[in-house]
């Protein structure tokens, strides 16, 4: 058993492209921590929880708030649709979970709105289909690319001010309305009034939940209470380290903490990198690993690799470990978590990609450039599988050999300790070498 005593405050974040089950692993934590805090990202994630037989997907509020003791906080890193959150938060008061509270929402959080998902949708259509990102179409990129521009962008603390938000409103409009006309044919126009009223409506739910939340984690530091940082997405999926431009609009690796909560980076002395015992990506983009065969399928269908928040079935593909070694060195990464290692069970070999080649020749860095990484041939190494089912161990001692040896294998490779192992979905099934 980890002494979760001594790993100070902890950040949970994903190696890969994201989907690695990072809820569970954040669940574990919060059992030892007092604040769960998410970072980035918006509705496009989707961290999934299984408690008895009891299983909770969520796609804005952090997984601390499955426990009655833990504060969850959702930073300023965070990007909100105000009528997803409502629904989520609706969703889990009639399952008994405590929110009224229990949950703090930044007031310098920028809020996702109706013409932001129209302009996903309609953008992602009018590209190309083979340069399309994948997006989700929830408003996420379009969104964040307002808070850049800052003029046109909408924070909850604005929600607070309705009379002034009206007027900053009607000039937003506008010129959305006149850049959707030019730019797209069936594009509708929006109304401001409309807007309006409908955000009125919804603060009325949230305002009680609005505070600043710098104060309350600098609160909660000077009060000794240990905070848990949980990033969305994936180290590969953020949008100045990973595999761009198929990646989402935030700083999704280990880096995003400071920016994304509000504290300074020196407070995190705990990273913690999840990942499967395989890889899998959804959406548009490079995946040397990816396996077009039946081998792909099967750990499709074994490991229920379909989206959380889409439904969509991921790519699948072997165990990259030159991308996980990319992305622990990216973000300082003292420990990892290994998921689904029971889905591989039944395999009489299992691939591990040890590096790439390109035009013959083997590289040791990662590309930055997608059109490269998507013309690299993977290294393949195949190692030794196994048959039995892990599902029933309840300690690492209870492994067989050759999944031990597996486990071995990739700590070699990715320069990081396996120090958690997951063969199931419930909290029980975890084990700790």
């Amino acid at each position: 058993m980890l002494d979760f005593s001594k790993l100070g405050h902890a950040c949970v974040v994903g190696l890969h492209w994201g989907d690695e089950g990072k809820g569970k692993i954040v669940d574990l934590f919060t059992e030892h921590y007092d604040v769960a805090v998410r970072y980035n990202g918006g509705a496009n994630a989707g961290h999934t929880v299984k408690i008895g037989g009891d299983k909770f997907a969520l796609h804005l509020v952090p997984c601390g708030i499955l426990r009655p003791d833990v504060t969850a906080v959702i930073g300023p890193g965070v990007v909100l649709d105000p009528g997803v959150l409502i629904d989520e938060l609706s969703e889990l008061r009639q399952r008994g979970v405590a929110v009224d509270g229990n949950l703090c929402i930044s007031d310098r959080a920028h809020v996702v709105l109706p013409y932001h998902k129209m302009q996903d949708r309609l953008s992602e259509a009018a590209l190309p289909a083979d340069r399309r990102i994948g997006t989700t179409a929830r408003g996420i990129g379009p969104c964040y690319a307002d808070k850049m521009q800052r003029s046109t962008a909408v924070r909850f603390c604005d929600l607070l001010d309705m009379n002034r938000l009206r007027g900053k409103l009607d000039t937003i409009v506008e010129y959305k309305n006149k850049l959707f006309a030019a730019l797209y044919e069936d594009a509708e126009p929006l109304s401001a009034a409309d807007l309006c009223d409908e955000l009125a409506t919804q603060i009325a739910v949230l305002e009680p939940l609005i505070r600043d939340a710098g104060v309350v984690l600098r609160d909660a530091l000077g009060a000794g209470k240990r905070l848990l940082f949980e990033g969305a997405h994936g180290t590969l999926l953020d949008i100045d380290h990973g595999t761009f431009p198929y990646v989402s609009s935030s700083s999704a690796s280990p880096a995003g903490v400071a920016v994304g909560a509000g504290l300074p980076a020196s407070t995190v002395s705990t990273y913690v990198g999840v990942t499967k015992a395989y890889t899998t990506r959804v959406g548009g983009g490079p995946f040397p690993s990816e396996l077009h065969n039946e081998l792909g399928d099967y750990i499709r269908e074994r490991g229920h690799e379909y989206g959380t928040t889409t439904g969509r079935p991921r790519r699948c593909g072997w165990f990259d470990a030159a991308a996980a070694r990319y992305a622990v060195q990216v973000g300082g990464i003292n420990m990892i978590a290994l998921m689904h290692l029971d889905t591989l069970s039944g395999l009489e070999q299992i691939g591990v990609v040890t590096g790439y080649r390109l035009d013959g020749a083997e590289i040791r860095t990662f590309p930055a450039d997608p059109y490269v990484l998507d013309r690299v041939e993977p290294v393949v190494e195949m190692v030794e599988g196994w048959t039995e089912d892990l599902t029933g161990c309840t300690q690492a001692a209870d492994l067989p050999a050759a999944a031990m040896r597996y486990l071995d294998r990739l700590e070699e490779l990715i320069a990081a300790p396996i120090r958690i192992v997951s063969v199931g979905p419930e909290r029980s099934q975890t084990l700790f070498r």
